[in-house]
């Protein structure tokens, strides 16, 4: 069985990952904690191809690592690349986000993934990014999730990602999108 390392220090990461990448046959297993990626790109995907490839090279095993962030069009695609580093907490961060927002119209926003995955010597195998476009609620609904889920609105299926049960956030979400992309690639690529 070929180790899949994933490029976070983050259990619930891996478990997500888990169940994303079921099926394949990989072991996955955390980073090694010493290792310590700077996320230095201006895209996701850039963040992505670093931790992926930094892994792969200091570990010598293929390496997945996944950048994901949400995008609000009033907020010139605020938070961004700092989504996770907006407030201290999610509940500051939500408060946050629904302060800037008090007196937008527009309230467009999108998550995005970027996932890529690395050879041992480090060189970038796949990649590929996913999005999920919606609008940030008034204020919070629903019980599930994490993060900014409560204010992910999905005018879709008429939900936040908060309300929505896990499966159905695992197959609408940018994290879901993404990987719907890359699985026929990743079923058919041979690790050994």
């Amino acid at each position: 069985m070929t180790t899949v390392i994933v490029a976070t220090g983050n259990p619930g990461k891996l478990e997500e990952m888990h169940t994303y990448l079921a099926g394949l046959g990989w072991q996955l297993a955390l980073k090694p904690t010493e290792i310590d990626v700077n996320e230095t790109g201006t895209t996701f995907l850039e963040n992505a191809r670093l931790k992926a490839s930094e892994v792969a090279k200091v570990t010598g095993k293929w390496a997945i690592a996944d950048d994901s962030g949400l995008m609000v069009e009033a907020l010139d695609g605020a938070p961004g690349l700092y989504t996770a580093r907006y407030a201290s907490t999610d509940a500051k961060r939500i408060e946050r986000l629904l302060r800037e927002l008090v007196n937008a119209e527009n309230r467009a926003a999108q998550f995005v993934c970027a996932i890529a995955l690395a050879q041992p010597d480090g060189t970038i195998a796949l990649e590929t990014e996913g999005v999920c476009q919606g609008e940030i609620a008034i204020a919070p609904r629903g019980d599930g999730g994490f993060g900014y889920d409560p204010i992910f609105y999905v005018p879709a299926v008429q939900k936040t990602f908060a309300e929505m049960s896990q499966a159905d956030k695992d197959r609408l979400s940018h994290r879901g999108a993404a990987f719907s992309q890359l699985m026929p690639a990743l079923r058919s690529l041979d690790l050994t």
